[in-house]
């Protein structure tokens, strides 16, 4: 029988065995290392995307809270104009009511009744002056009370001024009747 001896070739199998190991082993390795980079770059792009909107809504939110103080600093400006213009309206509306008032003072005073001091606060008027005699301060007050633009007249006060000459000395307090848009206003 020939003696065959199959050392040297199972070594050099071995050899090509183990040769083969580590080039499946380094394979799998480099496709192992290219799957991980892959996802990682894939993963990577998802994180800057998402920064990117992440980014955009803070813009956006900026942009936002700008409009919307510019639109508080508008309501404001608004506000403003809506009074001053209600104040020139209310001044308008009440330029010819004191004109009215004057003129039914003087409608209403009789002979004889001279006023020293008129004094309008809120809505009474107080007035201080001379009468001839105490009738005509009686008049006074009816026709203050008679009057469409006066109400309630009250006398605080009648003296003599002096001895020497017959004129008294009255005060005088009357409220303004409201008017009809100040009713329902």
């Amino acid at each position: 029988m020939t003696k065959i001896n199959l050392l040297p070739w199972r070594e050099e199998r071995r050899q090509e065995l183990k040769q083969q190991f580590f080039v499946i082993l380094f394979g799998v390795l480099l496709i192992g290392a290219g799957c991980v980079y892959l996802v990682d770059m894939n993963v990577q792009s998802q994180i800057d995307y998402q920064n990117q909107r992440n980014q955009f809504i803070v813009n956006e939110t900026k942009k936002l809270e700008q409009q919307i103080k510019e639109i508080e600093d508008l309501k404001k400006k608004r506000e403003s104009l809506v009074e001053r213009m209600k104040v020139i309206q209310d001044l308008q509306g009440n330029r010819p009511e004191i004109v009215k008032v004057f003129d039914e003072m003087v409608r209403t005073v009789p002979d004889g009744v001279f006023y020293k001091q008129i004094k309008l606060t809120d809505e009474t008027i107080s007035m201080t002056g001379f009468a001839e005699s105490n009738n005509r301060v009686s008049n006074l007050m009816r026709n203050l009370d008679s009057s469409e633009l006066f109400d309630s007249p009250n006398l605080s006060k009648v003296q003599a001024a002096s001895k020497d000459k017959a004129v008294n000395e009255f005060d005088l307090t009357v409220k303004r009747q409201k008017r009809a848009t100040d009713e329902e206003g």
